[in-house]
């Protein structure tokens, strides 16, 4: 065992053991001891970010792809404050990581320096899990606990707090990995419970999320869907989903609590697979927040502390079909567009060059409607959602995808606004070199706003020129391929179908990292507002009916 550590270097040693060997770092001075441990411990990966909303977004898009947890590294209570919305979408995406937050050293607390917070009550906000080391003896333990915390059912944040005395003291002495307990399985009066409601009557529907949502999962459903005719839909935004060519079609439920209405209506059973009831995403004036119809009965298959792997295929079991045929998505890409460039036009050419297991981080609100239909038969990809709801998170985690899986391109698709909030993250992924193609849809708007404001009724008594100008950003123009290339990511401006193709296409075919801006109009430009709540199924994949009235509105 390595002789003379300070804890620094045992705790560095520690989290490598326990398979955490990606560090996403802002640090600071009470963090130097740290950052000089770094070159002790060769296995782990420090990768710098700008701000602290990238390093904790680039950790959750790394978790989501790697299916292990990074660590993160944040200077003290305003860093760990910087990063917390992405901490927020990763909480809700039931994310495994470990933040380590440094602070000011034991015996200088006393003084309230200027950097001086109650760092703990910040963390709890969007931690399971939160502790302050007290000894340096004692470090390496706390780290054990924090890893196994994060990986144990579900996925979950644990935030350890480093006094920089803690850090600097020696003694360190590394400690060795524990493993999490395996996540139990639905017991056998839930899966009969279940599978008798399956096979009785009535309309019946699986709604699936977290681990449900990969290749086996989805095909132990689909067969599930073959044998008793239930309805698959998956989480309105999954953390992670696999989709394509080849795999079953899963029907997201709708963004928008009309449209998830429609989707639900009937349903008589609605069995959840690592998925909680469906909610509307905020609350509107007369309309219900609870979306499950209120004679449909609810069962559980598998609660977030579950297998749900493992409850789907005893269910399978139970039912007898384990040698049902899923119905699978064919190949099938969309025509190369042509015409005016809009964001629907955008979403065509991706379904149409999308290579094969690529991964798309998908941030791109009202412009990025109809990727799901364009990219249905399209080579096996996975797709990342934003779980949480705070934006600012698409550029972030396509680093980290893009980290976790170097050998896989990544495309990160994001609004202007949304892409402002960490703009940051194109200088990581060119220090870094990552193979992330970011698609940048400039509206000039917060454009989901302008639907919203409607949505709440607010529109009837607040539409004058001081409130529009809130949702407005084009005064001044962001010009996003001077923002990318000052930050050494190369940056192109497509205004043309034909521009945009020809960018998509070299930047697929070139590694290192790639900014395309598309100028689009704003992708509800024109539309009656009762045709909103089917346009904007914000990345539900579109039943038919309503895809042939999309496709009507776009130009060949």
């Amino acid at each position: 065992m390595p002789q003379g550590l300070n804890g620094a270097q045992a705790m560095l040693r520690t989290l490598v053991d326990a398979g955490v060997n990606v560090c996403f770092t802002n640090p600071g001075t009470s963090e130097m001891h740290f950052v000089a441990a770094l070159d002790t411990v060769p296995e782990m990966r420090a990768v710098l970010a700008l701000f602290e909303g990238v390093a904790t977004g680039a950790a959750d898009g790394y978790a989501r792809m790697a299916g292990k947890p990074a660590a993160t590294l944040l200077h003290l209570g305003c860093g760990l404050g910087n990063g917390l919305a992405n901490l927020h979408n990763a909480r809700k995406g039931r994310v495994p990581m470990v933040n380590i937050v440094g602070d000011h050293a034991t015996y200088h607390v006393q003084y309230d320096a200027q950097l001086q917070s109650d760092i703990e009550t910040v963390a709890r906000n969007v931690s399971s899990w939160v502790r302050t080391s007290q000894s340096t003896a004692e470090l390496c333990s706390d780290v054990v606990e924090a890893v196994a915390t994060a990986t144990g059912a579900p996925g979950q944040i644990a935030t350890l707090i480093l006094p920089a005395d803690v850090s600097w003291g020696e003694g360190g002495v590394p400690q060795p990995p524990r493993l999490p307990a395996p996540a139990p399985v639905a017991s056998d009066e839930v899966v009969a419970a279940i599978a008798q409601a399956l096979q009785g009557p009535g309309k019946k529907a699986l709604l699936l999320g977290g681990r449900a949502l990969r290749e086996p999962g989805l095909l132990a459903a689909a067969r599930i869907a073959a044998q008793t005719g239930a309805k698959l839909f998956a989480e309105v935004f999954p953390t992670r989903i696999e989709r394509g060519a080849g795999l079953p079609h899963v029907e997201r439920i709708a963004y928008l609590a009309e449209m998830a209405s429609v989707q639900l209506a009937g349903i008589d059973h609605l069995i959840l697979v690592d998925a909680k009831a469906p909610v509307s995403f905020f609350a509107y004036p007369g309309k219900k927040s609870y979306l499950v119809p209120d004679s449909c009965q609810v069962h559980t298959l598998a609660a977030f502390t579950q297998d749900a792997q493992g409850g789907l295929d005893k269910l399978c079991r139970q039912l007898g079909a384990e040698q049902a045929q899923p119905a699978l998505q064919p190949a099938v890409r969309p025509d190369r567009p042509r015409g005016k460039l809009t964001s629907e036009k955008v979403c065509k050419a991706i379904g149409h060059l999308l290579p094969e297991r690529a991964i798309i981080v998908d941030e791109a609100q009202t412009s990025g409607v109809m990727l799901p239909l364009f990219t249905a038969g399209a080579p096996r990809h996975d797709v990342l959602t934003l779980t949480g709801g705070a934006i600012g998170q698409g550029l972030p985690a396509a680093v980290g995808a893009a980290i976790a899986c170097p050998d896989r391109p990544v495309l990160a698709l994001v609004g202007d606004g949304s892409a402002m909030y960490t703009i940051q993250a194109l200088w990581t992924m060119a220090r870094e070199q990552l193979n992330v193609t970011s698609i940048v849809f400039n509206n000039r708007s917060y454009a989901i706003l302008n639907v919203e404001l409607q949505r709440v009724g607010a529109a009837e008594t607040a539409a004058g020129s001081k409130a529009k100008s809130q949702l407005d950003l084009s005064n001044p123009s962001l010009d996003f391929v001077q923002m990318g290339n000052s930050m050494g990511v190369h940056s192109v401006r497509a205004t043309t179908v034909d521009e945009f193709v020809a960018a998509l296409q070299r930047a697929l075919a070139s590694p290192g990292p790639h900014l395309i801006e598309v100028v689009v109009p704003s992708a509800i430009a024109g539309l009656k507002l009762r045709l909103l709540p089917y346009v904007l199924q914000s990345l539900a994949h579109l039943p038919q009916p309503l895809a042939k009235l999309l496709k009507k509105k776009i130009a060949p």
